[in-house]
Order: structure tokens, then sequence, then C-alpha cells
């Protein structure tokens, strides 16, 4: 008796132990995952950014997050520029205009931020400062605009941020016509931050909205005995690749909940089990 005892609680503790070393080797393999540079673009807050800005959505200036770009324009001019962003993050953009002299100004100014994703919609700001007023006497003017996460599948119909390139867009919006053409420096700076498995959906774009994605796309499946060129990331594309896809921190949710479920079996039939015959019955009865 006492020998059944004891094999049962070192089957016991046996299982308990395997289970929390597939658990922890789970947890490791998923952290490794999610730190892989390959599966999420490195900042570039370190490189030099652009100089200049486009004045289309077809010339905008492509930015890395975490990279600042600097142009010098004209009051009344639209400065365009073009950053990438994935699933599961979310943008934020900061801009700061430097107005110039006061005594070239005699107007209070209002200057704008727009971002546009892939498909040139108008993205709505979660919260910042969008739209500003400067006095005549400001000697710069600062906006902001933090999006709402990227999801990684939406309706057709919805108007949800997707994965791809993301436009901003800088210009003033109410000047006096006799004002415009002064000089004004801009300084745009576009960052994402990782939101994780809670905005997680089921389901992934083909491809993402970048311009010119399906051409490429359908140039990769040409004759795959030519020996192809290194491929070059378009304005708007991270360096190594988009990160959307299986990997997810909710993998580690649910591999959690399945250790813990069966943890919690194996204790539920050892407590429902019982400690066997006892001694005192005999053998057949």
């Amino acid at each position: 008796m006492r020998t059944t005892t004891r094999r049962t609680h070192g089957v016991r503790r046996a299982l308990t132990g395997a289970l929390l070393a597939g658990l922890t080797l789970l947890t490791s393999a998923g952290a490794a995952v999610a730190d892989d540079p390959s599966v999420s673009a490195s900042p570039a807050g370190d490189e030099a950014g652009p100089t200049e800005a486009g004045t289309t959505f077809r010339t905008a200036t492509a930015l890395k997050p975490d990279q600042t770009g600097t142009a010098q324009a004209s009051t009344g001019d639209y400065l365009y520029w073009v950053f990438p962003a994935d699933a599961g993050q979310r943008p934020t953009v900061e801009a700061t205009v430097k107005l110039p002299e006061n005594a070239a100004r005699r107007s209070t100014s209002t200057w704008q931020i727009d971002v546009y994703d892939g498909l040139r919609r108008r993205q709505a700001c979660m919260y910042g400062h969008q739209t500003r007023k400067a006095a005549a006497d400001a000697a710069t003017v600062e906006l902001s605009c933090v999006l709402r996460p990227v999801r990684a599948w939406s309706e057709p119909w919805a108007n949800d941020p997707l994965p791809g390139s993301y436009y901003v867009r800088l210009t003033v919006v109410d000047l006096p016509a006799d004002e415009l053409g002064l000089p004004v420096g801009a300084e745009v700076r576009a960052t994402v931050k990782e939101q994780g498995g809670a905005h997680d959906v089921d389901g992934a774009l083909s491809e993402p909205l970048v311009p010119g994605v399906s051409v490429a796309s359908a140039g990769d499946t040409g004759d795959a005995g030519a020996s192809a060129a290194p491929r070059v990331p378009s304005a708007g594309e991270p360096e190594n690749g988009w990160a959307s896809g299986w990997w997810t921190d909710r993998w580690l949710w649910t591999v959690g909940g399945g250790v813990l479920a069966a943890l919690a079996a194996v204790f539920g039939y050892s407590l429902t089990r019982g400690r066997g015959r006892p001694a005192r019955v005999p053998q057949g009865v």
C-alpha cells in the first residue's frame, strides 16, 4: 500500500515538473521570437533623417520609425512624408513648425497635420493637437497626432488603420493671402509603439497597403531560374519586411492556459481518486 502511494506521488511530481518545464520552454521561445529583429523593424533613431519633404502623395519623402525629417518650405506649401506601420503598432506623429520672424508676420496662423493610410483614407487621431493656432509673435507651433492601433485585418467597409504606408501632410490652413510664401522650417518625427496581443484579430491582409506592392509581387513570380537582384524596400516599407504573420503574444496566453488547465486536471484527479483500497480490507472484497 505504501509502495502504491509513493508511486502515485512520484507520478504527480513527474507530471508537474514536465508541465512546468514545457511552459518555461514555450515562454522562452515566445520571448525569443518576439525579440527577433526579423519580426519587427528596428528603430532608426541614430540615422540622419531626410532634409526635404514631398509636395504630393506620390513624391512623399520616406521616414523610418523614430527618425526625424526636416524641410525648408514656404507658408502655403503642402509637405508630405511617408512611414511604415505594422499590425499591433500604434503610430504617433509629431511636428514642429518654425515660423518666420515677427517683423514679417502681422496675423495669427492655423497649422494642421493630417495622417492618411495606404488607401489615402484620412485617419482620425485618438488624441493630440492635430490643429493649432500660432500667434503673430510666436516662434514655433507644435502639433501631434496619436493614431489608433493598426489592425492586421478589417472589414472592407470599415475605416480601421491597416498595415502599410502612412502619409503625413503638414500645411497651414488659415493665413491671410498677403502672408503666403514666407519661409518656414518644418520638423516631423514618426514613432510606433507595440501594443501587444490585446489588439490582435483573426485574419490578415494578403498584402500590406503599400503603393506598388501588387506589381512587385507579380514580378517576383516571374522567371524563378533567373538570378534575382537584392530586393530594395520601397518608400513606406520596413527594411526587415512586414511582421504581420502567425506570431502573436496571444500564443503565450493560450499555451499558459493549457498548461494551467492540465495542472488543474491532475490535481483534481488526485483529490477525487482517493488513496486506494484501505489496508484493513482483505483482497477480493
